[in-house]
């Protein structure tokens, strides 16, 4: 199963939609957020929404932070989210594929997904073609120009060291802690970051920018910002960023010609 994920993390992946079938995005739904009880109205209604793309999804695409926190000890995962789970196990075992990016709330994907419901999971940016369209896709956190502290911060979490230590933190402590730590510091939840900077602020569109300079790209596609967003970088590609299910319930669909941002 690993040797499988892993080919598909590297090389370029390319996805045929017939016609009728579509192709969706979605991104932050930042799931135990403020509390368990209070995001699961939300899950309920994210849960009823991949019910109802199932009928036509060619392959669906999770941008990240679909949980306030995740960590994988060896034996344990984070208590909860049963309907999401449960909901892509199902259409993952139907034969719809579903590709996960990690955000900056679940960075600490270590298996799980691979191993129980056969999702990739990406840890940074990929390429990819859809038809004949390409799309450079992953959640957003700590690309582009500022973002100096929260940089800082991602290098201290994703150190080995740093993520052996917390292993051995007993989970109903680690947990309590790091959600607290989710929902308290701006930094991490990236609430400071909610809020439309203009077009030639947004750091996301001078990171995608500069990626044009390497290679054309017909869509930029991120999450993150919390915020649905839909600008033109030139001519002929464009920067998309998801919203989340918290505020706006958006989620883009691509239709095997065109990427639209919609509400549910």
């Amino acid at each position: 199963m690993q040797n499988g994920m892993q080919k598909i993390m590297n090389k370029v992946q390319h996805i045929s939609v017939s016609k009728g079938k579509k192709v969706y995005f979605s991104s932050d739904n930042h799931l135990g957020a403020p509390t368990m009880g209070k995001s699961k109205e939300r899950e309920k209604k994210f849960v009823n929404w991949l019910d109802h793309i199932k009928t036509d999804a060619a392959a669906i695409f999770l941008l990240g932070d679909l949980f306030d926190f995740w960590f994988e000890y060896n034996k344990v995962i984070p208590k909860g989210f049963t309907r999401t789970l449960g909901k892509l196990a199902e259409i993952s075992d139907s034969g719809i594929p579903i590709y996960y990016f990690v955000g900056n709330h679940d960075l600490w994907m270590n298996g799980y997904f691979e191993e129980e419901l056969n999702i990739p999971v990406f840890h940074k940016p990929k390429e990819f073609f859809i038809n004949q369209t390409s799309f450079f896709i992953g959640h957003g956190d700590g690309l582009g120009p500022h973002d100096i502290a929260y940089k800082r911060m991602k290098k201290v979490f994703t150190n080995p060291i740093f993520k052996w230590v917390f292993k051995w933190v007993h989970p109903d402590i680690g947990v309590a802690i790091a959600q607290y730590l989710s929902v308290k510091n701006k930094l991490i939840s990236g609430d400071q970051d909610a809020q439309f900077l203009g077009n030639d602020n947004e750091w996301l569109v001078q990171y995608c920018k500069r990626k044009l300079e390497e290679n054309h790209r017909d869509y930029f596609v991120f999450g993150h910002r919390h915020l649905p967003l839909e600008i033109p970088l030139n001519t002929a590609s464009t920067y998309i960023n998801l919203g989340d299910w918290i505020q706006y319930f958006t989620y883009g669909v691509f239709d095997g010609n065109k990427l639209e941002l919609k509400t549910y």
